[in-house]
């Protein structure tokens, strides 16, 4: 039996032994993939060869991945399109989203819209639509161009970059089991965009520094497992767990309300809120039975604020203090589930006396 059980997969999952395997290997080449000899050859094969993983994995060319610091860094492709188009921000979207643009009102010019596949706090899946025209609708505005957060789906349900219709994408690859600090951003062919990171020209001119070669190798070795782990069936099995922790939390949990259940979700993420139980006192109290869980996205961990997700689908701000977020992946059991179904309800039915 494990002395604690991870399940936070949304936040980070845990790093692939492939993954790792090929980060050691390209940490011990020597070469620049930017130089022309022997070592800078063998350097820019890793990465090229990452980069062909990477665009199996999401559907696109290979010629249309560029290689950023992670998902936050791809972002900053709005701020340059701000520049021409208006944006509109999905209000569900993550953080890194909203730290560019509040334009949800645009209704005139061309416009972008920037939203997310799959919402990292909640699971919940929101298909972008279409006036049947070949322009995107979020409200009463018309976008042209969209722009698709999928760091929380890819590899855990089919997407296809080539038949989505996006324009832009971005994504990260610890959250597929990769390293940290590496994610990219996935162009269409033919749009132009000016450079992400000014400098030495690599990736294309669109975002110059020396290529972290190491993660890179690492989010392609990531790339392939998560692939072939999709098309075994892996995160079937994931939502069967995901259903158990539901029914057996709700069959003694009667006040407990599963945010998003009667919607199409992730297959590994449940987010729930008992009212009066702080988010925040559930991580803790979790965390000291030996369970990892969050309250939200790890990027909004530790700040003061009612989560803005949660509100925008309704809940009030006393529910939405009381959201406690569990996330599995293919390494979770069910051994790990009924654990912490046991931990949780006895936490649970103490919440419940003191209430009384």
């Amino acid at each position: 039996m494990r002395d604690r059980v991870y399940l936070d997969w949304n936040a980070t999952a845990p790093l692939r032994p492939e993954a790792r395997s090929a980060m050691i290997h390209a940490l011990d080449q020597v070469g620049n993939p930017s130089s022309v000899h022997a070592e800078g050859r063998i350097a820019r094969g890793l990465v090229e060869r990452a980069r062909g993983s990477v665009a199996e994995l999401v559907g696109c060319k290979p010629s249309e991945v560029v290689f950023t610091s992670g998902a936050t860094e791809a972002t900053s492709v709005l701020r340059m399109l701000s520049q021409t188009h208006a944006v509109c921000v999905q209000e569900t979207a993550h953080d890194c989203l909203w730290a560019h643009f509040d334009l949800t009102h645009a209704k005139s010019g061309a416009a972008t819209l920037a939203m997310g596949l799959a919402n990292s706090e909640t699971g919940v899946v929101s298909l972008p639509e279409t006036d049947g025209q070949g322009r995107w609708s979020y409200g009463d505005t018309l976008c042209d161009t969209l722009l698709l957060d999928v760091v929380q789906a890819v590899g855990r349900i089919p997407w296809s970059f080539a038949w989505s219709g996006a324009t832009l994408a971005i994504l990260s690859a610890h959250k597929i089991g990769g390293p940290k600090g590496v994610g990219a951003l996935i162009v269409r062919e033919g749009t132009d965009i000016a450079a992400l990171q000014l400098g030495g020209g690599q990736e294309l001119g669109r975002r110059s520094g020396t290529e972290n070669v190491a993660g890179i190798a690492g989010f392609g070795a990531a790339a392939t497992a998560a692939l072939e782990e999709l098309n075994q069936g892996a995160w079937t099995r994931v939502e069967k767990l995901r259903n158990i922790l539901e029914k057996t939390l709700a069959s003694d949990a009667k006040e407990t309300i599963f945010v998003g259940y009667d919607l199409e979700r992730l297959p590994n993420t449940s987010c729930f809120v008992t009212p009066g139980w702080k988010g925040e006192t559930q991580v803790m109290q979790m965390d000291l039975a030996g369970f990892a869980v969050s309250s939200g996205s790890a990027c909004s961990s530790g700040k003061v604020k009612v989560p803005r997700v949660l509100r925008a689908m309704g809940l009030s701000d006393g529910q939405a203090e009381c959201a406690l977020r569990v996330s599995f992946g293919p390494e979770t059991i069910e051994d790990d589930v009924l654990r912490f179904c046991e931990a949780w309800l006895r936490q649970e039915r103490k919440h419940r006396d003191r209430a009384a």
